[in-house]
């Protein structure tokens, strides 16, 4: 294995995804070669329809690749089951979906402490409590996230996905559905995480500020990568 491999958290080579339907074949994704060492914070920005939701799906073993290979903290990913991807991701990768996809039936800080159970940590209450209210809302603990309004339930989901302190931190659109003094808030927060505690940053993001904070940008034009 190269060096450059076991001292990245993410390598992508030569990555391809493709569909096919009833008009043919279509590449979301080709081609796709970097590298992102361990504490850097990475925005990955281009135009809706570009592939930047697939591309971070893949890097996250969410979703399998057609063509290339990505290695997650120096693991072949294609060479894991979904168990084993889902297992590696638990052990290290926070995710803020654009869809927040938080449980209703649970409470917001029922939702934080989800990861922090999982994993068997008895502290996961107040841990749980303590992001919520680093993310301003712990006046909202006890409410469900259809009594929450969009914004909300985006802080929620960054809450969660900070519980656990990942080692590696993927967020679609973190700031997308919120005002502006709370996507201040939540880029402190996100760029406070990645200096404190050295974890990596890996954003899909539109929003131009956070793009300019991060120390790389790589731009997605036509499912193909370039630097922003």
């Amino acid at each position: 294995m190269s060096s450059s491999v076991t001292s990245s958290i993410i390598r992508a080579e030569g990555l391809g995804k493709q569909v096919t339907g009833p008009a043919g074949t279509l590449d979301i994704l080709s081609g796709i070669t970097f590298t992102i060492a361990k504490g850097e914070s990475v925005a990955i920005v281009g135009a809706s329809g570009a592939g930047k939701s697939t591309l971070l799906g893949l890097l996250a073993g969410l979703d399998s690749a057609t063509s290339g290979t990505v290695w997650l903290n120096g693991t072949d990913l294609s060479t894991l089951d979904e168990d084993g991807r889902a297992q590696l991701r638990g052990a290290m990768i926070g995710f803020v979906f654009q869809a927040f996809h938080l449980l209703p039936s649970l409470t917001a800080l029922e939702n934080v402490m989800l990861p922090l159970e999982l994993a068997g940590r008895g502290d996961a209450t107040a841990v749980a409590r303590d992001v919520m209210e680093r993310v301003g809302l712990g006046l909202r603990a006890g409410h469900y996230p259809k009594q929450l309004s969009g914004g909300e339930q985006q802080r929620v989901a960054i809450a969660r996905a900070f519980a656990p302190g990942p080692a590696l931190l993927c967020a679609d659109e973190p700031t997308g559905n919120l005002d502006r003094a709370t996507g201040a808030r939540i880029m402190d927060l996100l760029f406070d995480l990645n200096a404190e505690h050295g974890t990596t940053l890996l954003l899909v993001t539109h929003d131009e500020r956070l793009a300019a904070r991060c120390t790389r940008q790589f731009e997605l034009v036509d499912g193909r990568m370039g630097s922003a």
